[in-house]
């Protein structure tokens, strides 16, 4: 750690060393610098040499460049379409039951269960009974295939109607 922080201060540390040489010489005037002064000037170059080692070491310790941030380009996804599980309200079985009138609905239901296709309650609500009874009632006459349409859902229902 010692050479890498000298490295830095070859400068610095020529002139501190050439400073001490000669304060230690003697070639000074001996009137002008007395064994005080020569103290002093051998520790202001002492503290400055010191001072920037501490420097130079504190810059070896710190990253040379601040660490850049890493970003990821924005990148499309694919979109997987997967088909939803249709609910039996929005079948066209329940959106044609949907559009008939309470008193209908309840006479559908009715005849649902006379023909031994329904089991609920008659309240005229539309329901998983309701639709597997419908559902049922289709494959038996063979009109399931009419229910995959609102026409022919309407062209069941109105068989249990009328």
């Amino acid at each position: 750690m010692l050479p890498s922080m000298f490295a830095n201060t070859k400068r610095t540390l020529i002139a501190g060393v050439t400073t001490i040489a000669v304060l230690a010489s003697g070639a000074t005037p001996a009137l002008a610098w007395g064994k005080s002064e020569q103290q002093f000037l051998a520790g202001v170059a002492t503290t400055l040499l010191l001072g920037q080692m501490i420097k130079n070491s504190s810059r070896a310790n710190r990253p040379q460049t601040a660490p850049q941030p890493h970003y990821q380009p924005y990148q499309e996804r694919p979109v997987r379409y997967e088909p939803q599980p249709v609910s039996i309200y929005g079948t066209p079985i329940g959106m044609a039951f949907g559009s008939y009138s309470d008193n209908e609905q309840r006479r559908i239901q009715s005849t649902l269960t006379a023909y031994g296709y329904y089991y609920g309650n008659i309240d005229g609500s539309f329901g998983p009974g309701t639709y597997n009874a419908i559902t049922a009632y289709a494959n038996r006459t063979g009109k399931a295939a009419d229910l995959n349409s609102r026409a022919g859902a309407y062209n069941v229902l109105d068989g249990l109607l009328f």
